[in-house]
């Protein structure tokens, strides 16, 4: 989905290898990048500087070794929310450019949650995020992570100190409610040890579609251990 997010937002880039025809087309934003074509035509230079995580279809993975001998893999779970499901939507505030200073104690391991949006600052322009400000602070938020043409899979953080109290699913649910609205259909991608997100998932109402990859490229296959 990391293309569409690009075309749609105007967040990231887009490089071929050469125009007319290309063979090669790498989509990049902050810590994701997406390629597709032929792995043996792309440029030696075309992915320097990039770190993150890597979709692409499996045929990539040599390609990728050959930049980073180390490159990881990293199992992934894709599920998708079905029509009939009925998922209430509290209410949980849609923030705005004026919510910024609650995002400046946000921990290093929640920072992420901005990243395909420009930053903080182009999050909250975009009014796409749900979350819930406990004095003055960012406690949880949910946002559309990428945004596609028929799909908007969904990103969630919490601080840990208020964890265990339902705010994931409350601020998932409020923003289930905004990407129908829009016409598009909600998912979730997590990892399978990830049985926080899975639960919270489940009890929205998600199923699982398929199973997923995403390859490590300078960087360590996240682990929840």
């Amino acid at each position: 989905m990391i293309f569409e997010h690009v075309a749609r937002t105007g967040h990231g880039h887009v490089r071929v290898d050469r125009w007319p025809d290309p063979q090669v087309v790498v989509a990049a934003l902050p810590g994701n990048v997406a390629l597709r074509g032929a792995p043996d035509r792309l440029p030696p230079d075309a992915l320097d500087g990039e770190t993150g995580f890597v979709e692409a279809p499996t045929h990539w993975l040599p390609a990728l070794r050959d930049v980073d001998p180390a490159t990881g893999v990293w199992d992934r779970l894709v599920a998708v929310l079905p029509a009939g499901a009925a998922v209430p939507a509290p209410d949980v505030a849609l923030l705005t450019p004026a919510d910024a200073p609650a995002f400046a104690a946000l921990g290093a391991d929640s920072a992420w949650i901005a990243e395909t949006w420009g930053g903080v600052a182009g999050l909250l322009a975009a009014g796409v995020a749900r979350g819930v400000l406990v004095e003055g602070r960012v406690a949880a938020l949910a946002v559309p992570f990428y945004v596609g043409g028929a799909h908007e899979d969904i990103g969630v953080v919490t601080e840990p100190a208020y964890r265990r109290r339902g705010l994931s699913t409350a601020c998932a649910g409020a923003l289930v409610a905004d990407i129908r609205a829009r016409g598009r259909v909600p998912t979730w991608t997590t990892s399978p040890d990830n049985t926080g997100s899975r639960a919270v998932a489940a009890r929205l109402g998600f199923v699982h579609e398929r199973d997923d990859v995403l390859y490590a490229l300078r960087t360590p296959v996240p682990s929840r251990s």
